[in-house]
C-alpha cells in the first residue's frame, strides 16, 4: 500500500482521487525497488563516465567499448525476497530478469555471475535455501546456453532470514548498434512478445520494498514469478533477429512493476497510451490492475514504426512467442492506459516515473568493537577451523551444477578470476565483497571490495573496464543502516576513481532483514568487475619455485575468517595501496610469475593452500597476525628466479615442493598433510552431499 504521506502528496497534486490502476502503478513505481529514492542522492556520487562507457546508468545495461567492433552489455541484478520465499523460482527468474535486461539492449548474453550469501550452513533452512538457489541459476542458465563462468558464496548469521542472490550479466554488441530503453518519436507502436501474461509476480516490486516476516513464505509466494528458460532461449534469438533488422527504435524487458513499469519508464521522454485489453493473456478473466502489474517472465517490449508492426510479429510467430500491439507513443506527456472501454488511468508521466518527493533520512554511525583477543587453540588447528569455513572451503559442489563451457569461450575459471576469450583478447571477470569487514569499517572496505575484485584481475594480467554493484542493506530507516550505506557508496566511489573504473550500472537492494530470525544482514556491496587482458590460464606453484609475499602485513583480524570461527575481534582493514596493482599486471602479462594469488579471505594460509598447497614456508613475527590477518595489497607470488621481484616489496617465504604445507612461524611448526588440506576444503561437499 502506498503510505499516507505518498498518497496525500499524490491526490493532492492531481486534486482527485485514484483509481485503483492509478494506486497500483504509484505503489509499484514509488517503491524503493523502482525509485531508489533513499539512494538516488548517493548514486549520483559514483563515477559513471569514463573513455571506454558508451552508455552509462539508466537504461537497463550499460555499455561499455571492448574494442573498435566490439561491445559488452553488462548489468546487475538482485533476486533476494523472492529467493527465500521461493528459491528455485526466485533464483532462476532472477538470472532470467538480468539475461532480459542485456537483451533489450540488442546484445546477446555469454556469462553470468552469482555473488550469493546465505546463513549459517549448520542450519538446515540455509542448507535448503543453498540447494535450491544453485538448483535454479543452474537450470535456469543451462538451459538458455549462458554460462555461469564466476561466483561468490558467503555464509554470515545475518542472513539467515534474509539470503541475498545477485546475479550480473555480460553480453556483447556492435557499438553501434546497440538499443536503449527510451522511446523515440510520438506516433510509433508499442509492441509486447514473449509469454502470456497471467497473474504471477503481482505486487513485486512493492514486495522487494519490505522486510520479510514470519509468515512470507505463504503469503508472498504469490509475488514470485515462475520462469520458463525455454521461452527465454526462443526470447533471446527472437529479439537478436528483431534487433538486426534495423527497424526496432527501443526495447525494454518487463521485470519490476510489470508492463506498467516496462511502458510507463521506456515512454517517460513522451508519453503513452496503453489499451490493456489487447495483452495477450494466459487466464481468462484478468482485471486491469492484473494485467499492468503482473510480472509474467520472459515478455519484451519494443517500439515501431506503425508499418512494422507486423514485420515484428511475424519474427515473434516464427519463434513461437504471442505477441500483440499494445499502445502507442502520443505527445502529450501522459501515462494513459483503457480497458474494456473506458479510461481506467491518466497521469502525468513525470509525476508517475521519477515523480517520488525527496527523501532526507537520518543517519548515524553504529558502535563497533574491535577489541582483539587472542585466540584458544594452537596455530594448526585454526589453521584447519579457517580451511574448513564455508566461505574458504571448496565450491565444486556448486559449480560443477553450471555448465561453464557453452558457448566455448571459458578459457580459465581457477581461484581468482574468470577468463574467457572474446576476439583476439580475454574477457575477465570477478565478483563479491566481504561483508563482515564493511560491517566494521564500511568506507574503507567497501573501497577494499573495489580494490579486491581488480586485484583478481591482475592475477591473470587483465585491467578493469568497469564496474556495476549490487547494493544490499537492511532497512534505510535504521539511521545506523543508512550510514553504512553512505559511508560504503562513497568508499567505492572513491577507489572506482582511483582505479579509473567507473560504476556503470547497478541495483540498490533494502530491507534486508527478517522478524522470523530477528536479524538484519550485513552492509553488503556486492561488486562486479569486468576487465580485459590477454589470454591466459591460472597456474598453481610448481615445485622448487621461490614463494614470495609482495606487501606489507598488518594486525587485521577484525572481520576476517579467523574471527568468524573464533570471535577474536581486531581492527578491520585499513584502505588497500592499490599502486602494486599495475606492477603485478604488468609481471603476469609477461610471464614473469609462475603463479601468483592475491591475498583476502583467510589470509596467508588459504593463499598458500591455493597457489602452493605442497610448499616449506618461514614466516616471522605473531604466527596468528602472519598467517591470518586479511590485510589488502599483498600478493603471494611464485617466481623460477628471484630476480623476477627485483622493485617489489617482498620478502621471500619459501619453497613449493614436497609434501603438505610445511611452516615454521616463529616458535610454532605448523604440518597440513595434503589429506588434512583436502579434508578440510570439502566442509560443504561433505555438508550438501550426505
Amino acid at each position: 500500500m502506498l503510505s499516507a504521506e505518498d498518497l496525500a502528496f499524490i491526490t493532492g497534486t492531481l486534486g482527485r482521487d485514484l483509481t485503483d490502476v492509478e494506486a497500483a502503478c504509484f505503489e509499484n513505481l514509488w517503491s524503493e525497488h523502482c525509485s531508489y529514492r533513499s539512494t538516488r542522492s548517493l548514486l549520483k556520487t559514483l563515477p559513471t563516465e569514463g573513455e571506454n562507457v558508451i552508455l552509462g546508468p539508466g537504461d537497463d545495461a550499460a555499455i561499455v567499448r571492448y574494442s573498435d567492433s566490439l561491445a559488452l552489455a553488462i548489468g546487475m541484478e538482485s533476486h533476494n525476497h523472492p529467493s527465500y520465499v521461493d528459491p528455485y523460482d526466485g533464483a532462476a527468474t532472477g538470472v532470467g530478469g538480468i539475461v532480459r535486461d542485456v537483451i533489450s539492449m540488442g546484445s546477446r548474453p555469454i556469462a553470468l555471475m552469482d555473488p550469493l550469501y546465505f546463513g549459517s550452513l549448520a542450519a538446515e533452512k540455509t542448507r535448503y535455501l543453498l540447494e535450491h538457489v544453485v538448483a535454479g541459476i543452474g537450470d535456469y542458465g543451462n538451459c538458455i546456453g549462458v554460462p555461469v563462468v564466476r561466483g561468490e558464496t558467503v555464509f554470515d548469521p545475518s542472513y539467515q532470514g534474509n539470503p541475498l542472490v545477485n546475479v550480473v550479466c555480460v553480453g556483447v554488441v556492435d557499438p553501434e548498434r546497440f538499443l536503449t530503453a527510451r522511446v523515440k518519436a510520438p506516433g510509433t507502436r508499442l509492441v509486447l512478445f514473449g509469454s502470456s501474461t497471467g497473474r504471477d509476480g503481482l505486487g513485486g516490486a512493492s514486495f522487494a520494498s519490505r522486510d520479510l516476516s514470519e509468515e512470507s513464505e505463504a503469503e508472498d509466494r504469490p509475488s514470485v514469478q515462475v520462469g520458463d528458460p525455454f521461452t527465454e532461449k526462443l526470447l533471446i534469438e527472437a529479439t537478436m533477429e528483431m534487433a538486426e533488422t534495423g527497424k526496432v527504435l527501443s526495447c525494454r524487458d518487463l521485470g519490476a512493476a510489470g508492463l506498467a513499469g516496462a511502458s510507463s519508464e521506456m515512454a517517460s521522454t513522451f508519453g503513452a497510451r496503453i489499451v490493456a485489453d489487447r495483452v495477450h493473456l494466459r487466464e481468462t478473466g484478468m482485471n486491469a490492475v492484473e494485467i499492468m502489474l503482473a510480472e509474467s517472465q520472459e515478455r519484451m517490449l519494443i517500439e515501431v514504426a506503425a508499418e512494422d508492426v507486423a514485420l515484428m510479429g511475424a519474427i515473434a510467430a516464427k519463434y513461437d512467442l504471442g505477441w500483440s500491439e499494445i499502445g502507442e507513443v502520443i505527445a502529450e506527456p501522459r501515462y494513459i492506459v483503457e480497458f474494456a472501454g473506458e479510461t481506467v488511468c491518466d497521469l502525468p508521466i513525470d509525476l508517475l516515473v521519477g515523480g517520488t518527493p525527496r527523501c532526507a533520512l537520518p543517519k548515524a554511525p553504529r558502535t563497533v568493537d574491535t577489541t582483539y583477543t587472542p585466540p584458544p587453540g594452537d596455530t594448526k588447528a585454526l589453521a584447519l577451523a579457517v580451511l574448513s569455513h564455508p566461505d574458504i572451503a571448496s565450491k565444486v559442489w556448486i559449480t560443477e551444477q553450471y555448465d561453464h563451457d557453452v558457448q566455448v569461450r571459458t578459457v580459465s575459471l581457477s581461484h581468482d578470476a574468470a577468463v574467457l576469450r572474446l576476439e583476439d583478447a580475454a574477457l575477465v571477470l570477478s565478483c563479491g565483497c566481504n561483508p563482515r569487514q564493511i560491517a566494521l569499517a564500511p568506507y574503507a572496505n567497501a573501497a577494499n571490495a573495489v580494490y579486491e575484485n581488480a586485484a583478481n584481475l591482475a592475477c591473470v594480467g587483465a585491467e578493469p573496464l568497469c564496474i556495476v554493484n549490487c547494493l544490499n542493506f537492511a532497512s534505510p530507516l535504521h539511521p545506523e543502516v543508512f550510514h553504512d550505506m553512505e559511508q560504503a557508496v562513497l568508499g567505492l566511489g572513491d577507489m572506482a576513481r582511483t582505479l579509473g573504473a567507473p560504476v556503470v550500472g547497478g541495483n540498490v537492494s533494502l530491507y534486508n532483514e527478517s522478524d522470523e530470525y530477528g536479524t538484519e544482514i550485513k552492509p553488503t556491496p556486492s561488486i562486479g568487475m569486468a576487465g580485459k587482458g590477454p589470454v591466459r590460464c591460472w597456474t598453481k606453484a610448481a615445485a622448487g619455485d621461490i614463494l614470495a609475499l609482495v606487501g606489507e602485513t598488518g594486525e587485521h583480524l577484525g572481520g576476517s575468517v579467523l574471527d568468524a570461527v573464533t570471535g577474536c575481534g581486531g581492527a578491520a582493514p585499513a584502505i588497500a595501496d592499490p599502486s602494486l596493482l599495475p606492477l603485478i599486471r604488468e609481471r603476469v602479462a609477461a610471464d614473469r610469475f609462475s603463479g601468483v594469488t592475491d591475498l583476502s579471505k583467510g589470509g596467508l594460509l588459504v593463499a598458500l593452500a591455493k597457489l602452493a598447497p605442497n610448499a616449506e614456508v618461514r614466516l616471522s613475527g605473531d604466527p596468528v597476525t602472519a598467517l591470518f590477518s586479511e590485510t589488502y595489497g599483498r600478493f603471494l607470488v611464485a617466481v623460477k628466479n628471484e630476480a623476477d621481484l627485483a622493485g617489489l616489496p617482498h620478502a621471500v617465504i619459501g619453497t613449493a615442493g614436497g609434501e603438505g604445507l610445511r611452516i615454521a612461524a616463529g616458535d610454532e611448526k605448523v604440518v597440513l598433510s595434503p589429506e588434512e588440506i583436502e579434508f578440510s576444503l570439502s566442509s560443504i561437499t561433505r555438508l550438501m552431499r550426505y
